[in-house]
């Protein structure tokens, strides 16, 4: 018998596949991620790298050129934003009755025009106006794909996923900086255009052409799954698993949604948390960049080679964060290791008058510290598991606190003019260090409420699956036996056969 991908033990020991999941299931799971995470992936990517351009391009000549006097850059980002904020929840709306892969690819093309307009801007007013308008189209990118990606998988495979997701936010800021270090050195004054303007264009020629994959393959939720990549099977399939977790299809779209939203605790409990655990690690992007110039004016190369150090940290952090929270089973206990060394860091920089190194490694071990972002929207998923369309709103809530914390604080604690100290937002960040750890509590306290009480995942048992009727998934008999899931009246049930 060959080499057979879907039984390696390999996938197994990672925790890739579950060591009992069915060939017929591990096929499966294998297209999902081709489908999902690849568009999903590069999409943000290339979100992430449109966004952040501006921040490289502030350092790399733009201040200079177009008069970014004061606190210009953090209301550049103000404005970003805000527009991103007003487009939050219509755009989530838009996504439970308008197929996915045609919203979020054209999206992505109106914001990759914009950012190319953004290389041809001559005057800060046209600059707000292009990033208002980036801000607006790019909105339903991360919302979008990250409401696409925690309705298709199991528990156990949300973590990995998402923290893969994750990644590609780190990833593109890090291409950033390594691509305006190449535009500076070998496109600056090529056609007439400064180096930081041919960062813009580079970024445009990048994200275009990925908008097509999202059309060609990138699925709709399972319930509304018309992928010509998937068979018949494989959709049924997709859905019968995730009933047997508790994940429940589709209700619709109604004015009732809500209601359920603003009743559900997890839409008031991961606003607060998620946002919190976003926020604190906030010190090892812009400010970090910031010091580093101050340190090194005179190598601008330097200064953005080596402000991507934080973020390739992250990568390494969100993948074993996610290997060890599905392993365990739990949350939790990743996000108290997390909050404890965003304590340590912050105290570090709060003190200030320590060595240029002790200052470089709170930097970098905050940029580490990222790793639980993803954790955080796998736990918020498995809590909303019962209502799609309520999951999708709420999620839209929680990004939308985000984006509202992300246009206030750049004004206030973190302003641009404090360089390359920024004593109001370091204190303001040991306070929500201190905040992020005593709130860790509170989803585990109201999950077992929900438990005890029969409410929330429990009372998923009694809710039948429309459309759905008795599946049956058969491993191979060689490998691990004949297992069969069956749904039996309104419970799904496994068992050997």
């Amino acid at each position: 018998m060959g080499f057979d991908y879907f039984m390696n033990p390999i996938a197994e020991k990672i925790g890739w596949f579950p060591k009992h999941m069915p060939r017929e299931e591990r096929v499966l799971v294998t297209k999902l991620d081709f489908l999902i995470l690849v568009f999903a992936c590069l999409s943000t990517f290339c979100n992430n790298l449109d966004v952040n351009a501006i921040n490289n391009a502030y350092v790399s000549g733009m201040e200079d050129d177009l008069h970014l006097t004061g606190n210009r850059l953090s209301y550049l980002n103000a404005v970003y934003w805000a527009a991103t904020i007003a487009f939050q929840i219509p755009s989530n709306a838009v996504l439970t009755v308008v197929p996915a892969e045609y919203f979020i690819p054209a999206c992505e093309i109106a914001w990759g025009m914009f950012t190319l307009g953004t290389a041809f801007v001559k005057s800060y007013k046209q600059l707000i106006v292009m990033r208002f308008f980036v801000g607006i189209t790019s909105t339903p990118c991360w919302i979008g794909n990250a409401h696409i990606i925690n309705s298709w998988y199991r528990r156990q495979e949300l973590g990995k996923r998402n923290a893969i997701f994750y990644n590609t936010y780190p990833l593109g800021s890090m291409f950033t900086g390594y691509l305006q270090t190449a535009c500076l050195d070998n496109l600056a004054g090529v056609g007439g255009l400064e180096g930081w303007r041919w960062l813009f264009i580079i970024c445009t020629i990048i994200t275009i052409p990925i908008s097509a994959l999202g059309v060609i393959f990138f699925p709709n939720v399972p319930s509304q799954c018309k992928s010509r990549w998937l068979t018949p099977r494989e959709k049924e399939l997709a859905q019968t698993r995730l009933y047997e977790e508790g994940f429940a299809p589709s209700k619709g779209l109604t004015w009732g949604i809500f209601k359920r939203v603003l009743l559900a605790w997890p839409t008031w409990v991961f606003l607060i948390m998620a946002n919190m655990y976003w926020f604190t690690p906030y010190p090892s992007t812009t400010p970090f960049l910031l010091w580093l110039t101050a340190q090194f004016p005179d190598n601008l190369d330097l200064v953005n080679n080596l402000g991507t150090t934080s973020y390739a940290i992250s990568i390494v952090s969100a993948m074993i964060f996610a290997f060890y929270s599905d392993w365990r089973g739990k949350r939790w206990d990743s996000m108290v290791m997390a909050g404890l060394l965003v304590l340590v860091c912050s105290i570090i920089l709060v003190i200030w008058d320590v060595s240029i190194g002790a200052k470089y490694f709170a930097f970098i071990a905050l940029g580490f510290c990222n790793g639980p972002i993803n954790i955080v929207i796998a736990w918020f998923a498995e809590c909303m598991s019962g209502d799609l369309e309520a999951r999708s709103i709420s999620l839209a809530i929680i990004n939308m606190g985000y984006c509202i914390l992300a246009l206030i604080l750049p004004l206030t604690a973190w302003q641009t003019e404090d360089q390359p100290r920024f004593k109001g937002g370091e204190y303001w960040n040991l306070g929500l260090a201190i905040a992020e750890l005593l709130m860790i509590p509170v989803p585990i306290i109201m999950e077992r409420r929900d438990r005890r009480n029969g409410t929330g995942l429990a009372a998923l048992e009694a809710i039948d699956m429309p459309g759905i009727g008795d599946v049956s998934v058969r491993s191979d008999e060689e490998e691990m036996g004949e297992i069969v899931y069956e749904k039996k009246g309104n419970e799904a049930v496994v068992s050997p056969v």
